[in-house]
């Protein structure tokens, strides 16, 4: 416990310290959740990654405690975050309740499972770590049942090791969905490099570890592929069709996008929500999201 503390506080300073006080004694809670827990209500769901904080019963998005079942997809039987994974009925995601379903595989990639299989689909702080997230969003969106609940989880950029990176676009989403990019892919690599901030991710090491391990991200996943401010978290998901519920971004650094596979057929506008010539129906506390919007490519 002492080194967690000497190491948030190395990365961000002694306020940091303070702000996570105040957040685990007052955790914030989203809006959405509290108005439409009937979204989750003994649904069955999957999650990409995780088990997450940010879905149990003092996160952000309590989910867990409301679901019949959550079953998981991670990518390997091993992964820095979680250890060792088999596969199986052994996913552990809320004391009391029946685990759910472990399956190791590509989050972009879920062959596995069948369309219209899931209630709601819960994203927290992977799809950043995806080569390809538009063609990892498509598959989610696919094991959605029509109007079933998408929980998109992204770091900002302003409170990560990420800040000195310039935002993706969405421009190039789309161009590794079409080159079909996968897991092998370095291209921002020579970026990260250059740009990560070592002093905000204590966990890497020095930069000859971060490197080494970098160069390995095909084994590992512990890259950030993908660069988010809370528009282009909005416009990824607006892009793919889906109707966008709520936005929400909070400190230290999370952008949530709540949004709802749309009928066949049913007309999605999401204007409102991603701006066009008005302001965007969200607030943001990180600077990036106050500039201007940045122009297309």
């Amino acid at each position: 416990m002492i080194s967690k503390v000497r190491a948030l506080v190395k990365a961000n300073g002694i306020g940091s310290l303070a702000g996570a006080v105040v957040r685990r004694l007052a955790p914030h809670r989203l809006e959405y959740i509290q108005r439409s827990p009937s979204d989750f209500a003994a649904g069955v769901g999957l999650e990409l990654g995780g088990p997450s904080p940010m879905f149990g019963p003092h996160g952000a998005i309590p989910v867990y405690p409301l679901a019949a079942r959550v079953d998981n997809c991670n990518f390997g039987h091993r992964t820095v975050w979680e250890g060792t994974i088999s596969e199986g009925d052994n996913f552990v995601f809320h004391k009391g309740t029946a685990p759910g379903r472990q399956f190791v595989g590509e989050a972009s990639d879920l062959g596995f499972i069948a369309d219209a299989a899931y209630d709601f689909v819960l994203s927290s702080h992977c799809l950043e770590h995806l080569a390809n997230p538009l063609q990892g969003l498509s598959e989610w969106i696919r094991v959605l049942r029509p109007n079933g609940t998408l929980v998109l989880v992204v770091p900002h950029k302003d409170g990560t090791f990420d800040h000195r990176r310039p935002v993706t676009t969405l421009e190039h989403l789309v161009s590794d969905f079409d080159a079909r990019m996968d897991e092998t892919d370095l291209t921002h690599l020579p970026e990260i490099l250059e740009l990560h901030d070592l002093q905000k991710d204590p966990g890497a090491g020095d930069f000859a570890a971060f490197e080494e391990r970098s160069r390995r991200n095909s084994e590992n996943r512990c890259l950030h592929q993908h660069v988010f401010d809370t528009r282009l978290a909005v416009c990824a998901v607006d892009h793919l069709g889906l109707r966008v519920m709520a936005v929400e971004a909070f400190r230290p650094y999370h952008i949530a996008v709540i949004a709802k596979k749309p009928a066949p057929g049913e007309v999605v506008d999401n204007g409102k929500f991603t701006g066009g010539d008005a302001a965007p129906a969200w607030r943001s506390p990180f600077p990036t999201d106050r500039l201007p919007q940045r122009p297309r490519a």
